[in-house]
């Protein structure tokens, strides 16, 4: 399918690797020019030349921490007015809810909300001024399902989910969508950490731990990348216009309800 984004200007958050950077290979793949961000600069200039290797795209890699005045400026100068924003930032490490002082609970909202919401504020206007605008937030199937241990990241990101769920429909007439992605159990370094921690806690291996956690999704395996990146690149479309504020599950089926 022809998604109709060719030439479309993109910027995918944390996209060195992992979901980010299916979900920017996917755009590239449509023909978007991306710009790629990482705050490690050898992995981002890796991820850079195989997405330039692989699609042929204009890939621009900016090294830097968006969760910073800087970061974001930096951001932007490569690409002042981009037609899609992919909000993705790295989630705090899993901790029990009383391990959280009040600055870890801080810095987990700015990370997973506050920071979203910045580069939001940025995009719309001029997307809505232009009629077009993509808007994706990669959030967690913890959202819907939470899990103990991810309480200040599943608490963060239902916060923004709320927060734009409103603003979603304020702009829908211009043709600006904003949406929401929520990975279940993905092949990622983040996944591999979560294991690390819940193999150590309940004196399992790494194989044991992933066998548990692979034996709660009706799929029976973990998702790949390319598959949240092609959904990803389809709610970027010119033929999802008609999807906003919506919260898309991608979890092998792990949600137990219905609606």
């Amino acid at each position: 399918m022809d998604l109709g984004i060719a030439g479309r200007k993109a910027i995918v958050c944390a996209s060195s690797r992992g979901l980010g950077y299916a979900c920017a290979k996917a755009l590239a793949q449509a023909g978007c020019e991306v710009v790629i961000n990482g705050r490690n600069q050898e992995q981002l200039g890796a991820a850079a030349a195989e997405l330039k290797k692989t699609t042929g795209a204009k890939i621009v890699a900016v090294t830097a921490d968006v969760a910073s005045p800087e970061g974001q400026k930096a951001l932007f100068a490569a690409c002042p007015e981009p037609d899609i924003l992919i909000n993705n930032n790295a989630g705090p490490p899993p901790r029990d809810f009383r391990e959280l002082d009040r600055q870890k609970l801080l810095d987990g909202v700015t990370a997973n909300m506050v920071v979203a919401i910045e580069l939001t504020q940025k995009v719309i206007d001029p997307m809505v001024a232009r009629k077009f605008g993509r808007i994706v937030n990669i959030t967690s199937g913890s959202v819907k399902m939470p899990l103990a241990g991810l309480d200040l990241s599943s608490g963060a990101r239902a916060g923004l989910t709320a927060f734009l769920a409103g603003v979603a429909r304020s702009v829908a007439a211009a043709n600006v969508t904003i949406n929401f992605m929520l990975p279940g159990v993905f092949a990622t370094d983040r996944l591999r950490t979560y294991l690390e921690t819940m193999a150590k806690k309940k004196g399992l291996s790494a194989e044991a731990a992933l066998a548990e956690r692979v034996a709660t999704v009706p799929a029976r395996r973990v998702g790949q990348p390319d598959e949240f990146g092609a959904t990803c690149a389809f709610l970027c479309s010119a033929q999802a216009g008609y999807i906003t504020g919506q919260n898309i599950l991608i979890d092998g089926g792990a949600f137990p309800g219905a609606f």
